[in-house]
């Protein structure tokens, strides 16, 4: 961990949304269609994989997500005991609610390909100043939404 903090924060990825039994009855439904028309299609490997895949959405649906702890340092930003170095940000941009009603956030590209892009909430923190120490580090770049985050919005994650 770094004691020479420029700010500290915590907050998580994103919002959590209870799901109500009827998502999970209409997540069960779609699954098992798409299971019986890909055994039907002579496709097991995909029917194992709708099932699979069916198994870790519910799950990831069910649980909250972890508190993680953000610290703004001189070379960069550790999320938890993992540090991000600016030298291997691409580019950055701060991303505000325009209603108010969400806190900002600040996405991240970056080299990594476990970690290609980070999402970090900035409640609890001065923005203004996460961002100006931002872009003196790293280039400021116009982040769109991806078809993943479509996706996911539209699941209710």
């Amino acid at each position: 961990m770094a004691s020479n903090a420029l700010a500290v924060w915590e907050g998580r990825e994103y919002t959590h949304n209870p799901k109500s039994g009827d998502w999970y009855w209409a997540l069960s439904i779609i699954a098992v269609a798409a299971t019986i028309a890909a055994v039907l299609f002579g496709n097991y490997l995909l029917a194992v994989l709708v099932i699979i895949a069916t198994v870790a959405i519910a799950l990831h649906a069910a649980k909250e997500p972890p508190l993680h702890r953000f610290q703004l340092v001189e070379n960069g930003i550790f999320i938890g005991d993992e540090l991000h170095p600016f030298e291997r940000m691409i580019s950055f941009s701060v991303l505000e609610d325009i209603e108010g009603t969400l806190p900002p956030i600040i996405s991240i590209k970056t080299e990594s390909w476990l970690s290609p892009h980070l999402i970090i909430p900035l409640e609890g923190v001065d923005a203004d100043m996460v961002y100006g120490y931002f872009l003196h580090h790293v280039d400021e770049d116009e982040h769109k939404h991806t078809f993943v985050d479509l996706v996911a919005s539209w699941l209710g994650f």
